[in-house]
């Protein structure tokens, strides 16, 4: 039997298997709820048994007295039996039990044999809009065949075809619908007929073989050629012309050494050009300046100035679910150093010339800093555009996250008082330094960073400028945050360390009130630091007040607001050093730390009234009257 023919066979024989067991396989027989069988015989749409499960004049009968049941034409006499229905040839194969000369059928298409004989008639659905000859075959989609009038072949993959005419007023026709090649089922039957897997046919395919929709794909495997369909028939090939093949191959391996030969000098010169650049921004940046700073320091020099190439590892190139937050003078990011500390690097934005020479000054300042209360500088990259600074990473969010949360409490009196403290520390040690003073220049509760035990870490200096001890100020361009600006560094754009005191002033208001400084608005539209002043000079603080300071603190409160009235007086002149300052929270602190008071609202009244501002002189004498107490 040729080769075609034996495919053909067992594909035949698949499609049987598959139409004899199609529930098994997952394949749509039937419609839902409806029974597809009677005793041993299959029945499949558009045949049926029950109400609403079959097509009309496809309805059978199940005569359940005989064991196994017989299948039976319904309104027939049960002389015929139904002993299987084919899909695949639109035939049905009957069984006349009715003796022989008893047939007076006169059915077209049947013929009765007599007693017990079998015989195989086809079937077909009649139409009333059939067009066109026998055998004449359309494409099937989700209404096959709509030349025919009627959603019988519900199947996208299916035929039909016509298989018979009539002529005269009626115009009746008949058609049949199967299964396109390569898929099985039931065409009268939405997704009906299911793509069959011609690679799980045996000997179909002897070597790669890839099932594709309504068909498949045998190829041989690589570097072999043959017949794939036969079991020995790919074969590695003979190549006569050897020599040929390795001058090909000689020729190959040259022109591949070639092109990697270009590559890594392509590569070369994109590092070397990458190299120069980096030299370049590293000069532009003043970066030999920043060296002789700190040449004679060589543990700072070693590890002052980083790689560009460090800090994109430490970053993943700068990746933005790095990124840790953003302001005015750059983008911060978490990074991890190869030495395994954990780091916050600060993209600047300073990109003026100008200002490169007092920003290396600044780096090569910051990096002697060492105080507890200040964030740590480790170092910083020269070789970008714009200089990166890299600090220590403090985890535990700012005194404004934690100070302004929705609850009714926040962050204890205690807490409050000690970052207080803190933080004076840290301004008056800034603004103490022997060989070049530095104001901050924007101190606000977003840039007091607190560790996981609460610990101030002034950080944010990009903003910050050094004043030379000749001098008592420098003018400069305004730059703060509105609410927490000095108002007269505001109007002359002259830039003294009373200006980081009025700032500290505001955040001791902060502390006292659960106020945003940036935000607030009185009901007669005044300010924070405006209202706050108004109603401690009228004695009226408590209208204020955090209820929660109210119900911690004692009579140290009316100190503290005191001494924030004098830091934010609207004359620098008349405001007291960070160093007083310092001195005076100190004071208070060891004095009431942790006591327990009986203060109430009452008594906070009847001190600020004896206690008004316009008592105790200048804010010095105030200050260090404060302090002997």
């Amino acid at each position: 039997m040729p080769r075609y023919q034996q495919r053909l066979a067992l594909l035949l024989l698949l499609l049987n298997l598959v139409e004899a067991d199609g529930d098994a396989a997952g394949v749509p027989f039937g419609l839902p709820g409806c029974i597809t069988s009677c005793g041993n015989v299959s029945v499949p749409y558009p045949f049926g048994t029950q109400l609403g499960c079959y097509l009309p004049g496809f309805n059978l009968t199940c005569n359940a007295s005989y064991a196994p049941p017989r299948l039976h034409l319904a309104g027939g006499d049960g002389s015929l039996e139904i002993v299987d229905i084919s899909l695949a040839d639109s035939t049905v194969l009957l069984r006349d039990w009715r003796p022989l000369g008893d047939a007076t059928s006169s059915s077209p298409g049947l013929h009765f044999l007599g007693d017990g004989q079998l015989l195989r008639r086809e079937w077909d659905l009649a139409s009333t809009a059939l067009r066109g000859g026998p055998n004449v075959t359309r494409a099937g989609d989700a209404t096959c065949p709509r030349d025919l009038g009627t959603t019988a072949c519900h199947s996208r993959y299916s035929t039909c075809r016509a298989t018979r005419t009539y002529s005269g007023n009626n115009n009746i026709g008949g058609y049949e619908c199967t299964c396109d090649n390569g898929y099985q089922g039931n065409p009268y039957l939405t997704d009906g007929c299911q793509d069959i897997d011609e690679c799980a046919v045996p000997a179909n395919c002897f070597a790669n073989c890839t099932n594709l929709p309504g068909g498949y794909r045998c190829l041989c495997p690589e570097g072999t050629v043959g017949n794939p369909y036969d079991p020995n028939g790919c074969v590695k090939p003979r190549d006569p012309h050897t020599g040929l093949i390795i001058g090909l191959g000689v020729g190959s391996g040259a022109m591949l050494l070639l092109l990697v030969l270009s590559i890594a000098f392509m590569i070369h010169r994109i590092m070397t050009r990458k190299k120069r650049i980096r030299q370049k921004f590293f000069k532009q940046n003043r970066g030999q300046l920043l060296q002789q700073l700190v040449c004679q320091r060589a543990d700072i020099s070693e590890r002052m100035i980083l790689t560009l190439d460090e800090l994109e590892k430490a970053t993943n190139n700068f990746d933005k679910a790095r990124e840790l937050g953003g302001g005015g003078h750059g983008t911060v990011y978490k990074g991890i150093l190869s030495n395994l500390h954990v780091v916050a690097i600060k993209k600047s934005k300073i990109v003026i010339q100008r200002e490169i020479d007092e920003f290396i000054n600044e780096v090569a300042i910051l990096s002697q800093i060492n105080h507890r209360n200040i964030v740590k500088l480790h170092g910083c990259c020269l070789e970008t555009e714009v200089p990166l600074l890299v600090y220590e990473f403090i985890s535990n969010g700012t005194l404004y996250n934690h100070l302004h949360v929705e609850a009714l409490v926040s962050l204890p009196w205690k807490d409050r008082v000690r970052i207080a403290v803190e933080t004076a520390r840290a301004l008056a040690y800034l603004h103490s330094l022997a060989s070049m003073p530095i104001i901050h220049r924007d101190v606000k509760s977003p840039n007091i960073l607190l560790d996981d035990n609460l610990t101030v870490k002034l950080s944010d200096f990009g903003a910050s400028r050094y004043i030379p001890i000749d001098q008592t100020g420098l003018d400069t361009t305004v730059q703060g945050t509105f609410g927490y600006l000095d108002p007269m560094y505001h109007s002359t754009g002259r830039l003294t360390e009373k200006s980081d005191v009025y700032s500290f002033g505001v955040i001791l208001i902060e502390l006292l009130t659960r106020k945003k400084p940036v935000t607030y608005r009185s009901l007669e539209g005044h300010g924070l630091v405006n209202h706050f002043t108004t109603l401690l000079s009228e004695g009226n603080l408590v209208c204020i007040l955090d209820p929660q300071v109210l119900k911690e603190a004692g009579g140290e409160v009316i100190d503290i607001a005191l001494l924030a009235a004098m830091c934010v007086k609207p004359i620098g002149e008349e405001r007291p050093t960070m160093r007083l300052v310092e001195m005076t929270l100190e004071s208070i602190h060891a004095a009431k730390e942790y006591a327990s008071s009986d203060i109430t609202e009452e008594s906070v009244e009847d001190y600020v009234g004896v206690n008004d501002m316009s008592i105790g002189g200048t804010s010095e004498d105030t200050l260090q009257a404060m302090i002997d107490d």
